[in-house]
This record gives C-alpha cells, sequence and structure tokens, in this order.
C-alpha cells in the first residue's frame, strides 16, 4: 500500500506519471466523492502514458476508450468508465463492458461499486480523501488481493 498527498495540480500530474510508468493492465477502481479528483487523475495518467488527444469525462457515455502507443510499438487498450449513473449494472451487458477485460488492456472505473457484483474483482484500488479544511487529496493506492 502506497499512501501520498497531493497538495497541487502538479503532484497530481507526478502521481499520475508514477502509475503510467507501472504500466498497470487489469482493472483499477478509483473512489471517493464527487469532485474528489478521479477524472482528473485519470486525465493526467492517460497524458502520461502517451495519449495526447481529448480526455473526456465518461459520465454520459459511461466508457471512453483509447489507444496507447506503447514504446515497443504495441498499442495498449485503455478503457475509462464513470459508473456513477449507472441505473443497473445489466447495462454494462448490453455495450458489451465485459470484452474491455482482456490481457493487456487497463480499465479504470470510476463508482465501481454500482456494479461490484457483476465486475470482476479489481487488481488495484485507488481511494482518493480530501483533506478537511484543505484542498489537498490524501490518495491510497493499493493492490486488491492486499
Amino acid at each position: 500500500m502506497q499512501k501520498v498527498m497531493l497538495t497541487s495540480e502538479t503532484d497530481t500530474q507526478t502521481f499520475a506519471k508514477v502509475l503510467a510508468d507501472m504500466n498497470l493492465t487489469g482493472s483499477v477502481w478509483l473512489a471517493g466523492d464527487l469532485g474528489a479528483g478521479k477524472t482528473t487523475l485519470t486525465r493526467y495518467w492517460l497524458r502520461a502514458m502517451g495519449h495526447t488527444g481529448a480526455v473526456k469525462s465518461p459520465t454520459f457515455s459511461l466508457v471512453e476508450p483509447y489507444r496507447i502507443h506503447q514504446a515497443d510499438g504495441t498499442i495498449k487498450p485503455v478503457y475509462h468508465a464513470d459508473l456513477y449513473r449507472l441505473n443497473d449494472p445489466e447495462e454494462l451487458e448490453f455495450i458489451g463492458f465485459q470484452d474491455y477485460f482482456t490481457e493487456d488492456s487497463l480499465v479504470i472505473i470510476e463508482w465501481a461499486s454500482r456494479a461490484a457484483g457483476y465486475l470482476p474483482s479489481p487488481d488495484w484500488l485507488i481511494d482518493i480523501q480530501r483533506v478537511t479544511g484543505s484542498e489537498a487529496r490524501q490518495v491510497t493506492l493499493s493492490r486488491a488481493d492486499g
């Protein structure tokens, strides 16, 4: 488990670079209250991975797909999901959500708890909590298996 205090946008960018350098695959669940910075962190993370285009919030589309060109010439599929507005986890079946989970993909999920029984278990958890009385965020990164 790793705990990091983010006190500025630069800190968030630096932490996103750390995540990008880890070259994670699998499922990463982002937890935190509304406005905690989950989408902002993901935006910086995708850019640190090499994405140069726009990074839209998937609040209404549920999922935004990205194809990140790796240094070795491969393309890494990354999916950013926001399940806050999900009415029923079965909706994920209709959009083929399970197909996103491949050996080499990274699936970053905000509000995964809304479909916890439907989703495969996460590989990583990132919990973002506001620090009372400041703009700082306490971020905890941990492997889901311990």
